[in-house]
């Protein structure tokens, strides 16, 4: 089984708007959308289109909780959700119009015995799980939990699929994850230099694999992405041709895509080239990839 972690979810509202914001004035949209959001609940959305049941897990409060619960539910997600007692899950608003604005919200707070239950969930897992930690974490918790997660579940032969930045990532490669996924400008600040070549991306990524990383995905937006396997073979591969229109959850989707692409496969060639698909999906649509996107998308590259 599929697992995936979103420490603090959220609804994401979007409104388009004709002009920008004016400050201070009345506004007017054009359109609205919600999606439930958040790095674990996106990549087991997109997981969910390629055909891999995964079940998410997190905090959630309120009735936006409970609207964040349902949401997944209905998009074919299984939920082990810790309903917490008090505030509510965030609301996030993403105003589009010429320019894009954002206003994320805080989210509740975690208190002690929510952590002690996620710990207990987890703890349930078995050898051959895959467990995606992706994203930030909430003020609320310890800045190591990414690290005591790995390490109580060290040993097990679980799979481990980080997707973090900085400290929440090196700090996890000693536990060998199965996979992680930096940028190439997130390489850059671990290894401090800037990478300008893939020669250097490549050398950057061996370096991870040094400390304990076992496949490295490197993507670089529009220059495609770059696949360092725990042999230490390069695989390379550019983007297929289409108009960028969302930012929000391509990475998610790239993580989904590899995952699903390797579990279905065993090759990191196929694995590449879907979470390739997958996250250029997502950045050509409005909201996250829907399958037949995908896979016409994997046709071309």
């Amino acid at each position: 089984m599929i697992y995936t972690v979103t420490f603090n979810p959220a609804i994401d509202y979007v409104v388009r708007m004709e002009k920008d914001l004016l400050p201070g004035m009345t506004n007017r949209s054009s359109s609205e959308e919600v999606y439930y959001g958040g790095k674990g609940i996106n990549v087991s959305m997109v997981l969910s289109e390629l055909g891999l049941k995964s079940t998410a897990l997190g905090f959630i409060a309120g009735f936006t909780g409970r609207a964040i619960d349902e949401g997944c539910k209905e998009a074919g997600i299984d939920t082990d959700f810790i309903q917490l007692k008090e505030g509510i899950s965030r609301i996030n608003v993403k105003l589009k119009a010429t320019e894009e604005t954002e206003i994320n919200a805080q989210g509740p707070k975690i208190d002690e015995a929510a952590q002690k239950e996620l710990f207990d969930r987890l703890s349930k897992l078995v050898k051959g799980d895959v467990l995606i930690l992706a994203g930030s974490i909430p003020n609320s918790l310890p800045d190591d939990v990414y690290e005591k997660i790995l390490s109580m579940l060290d040993g097990k032969g679980i799979e481990f699929v980080v997707d973090a930045t900085k400290d929440l990532l090196t700090n996890v490669l000693k536990y060998h994850p199965f996979l992680i996924k930096p940028n190439n400008f997130e390489l850059g600040e671990i290894v401090g230099k800037v990478l300008n070549t893939d020669d250097e991306i490549y050398e950057g990524a061996l370096k991870l694999q040094e400390m304990g990383a076992r496949n490295v995905l490197i993507s670089m937006a529009g220059d495609g992405a770059m696949l360092v396997d725990e042999e230490g073979k390069r695989y390379r591969i550019g983007v297929p041709k289409g108009t960028v229109r969302n930012s929000v959850g391509a990475g998610d989707s790239m993580v989904a895509g590899f995952v699903a692409g390797y579990m279905k496969e065993k090759d990191y060639g196929t694995a590449l080239k879907m979470g390739t698909a997958a996250g250029s999906a997502t950045a050509f649509s409005d909201g996250l990839a829907k399958a037949a996107d995908i896979e016409k998308l994997y046709s071309t590259l």
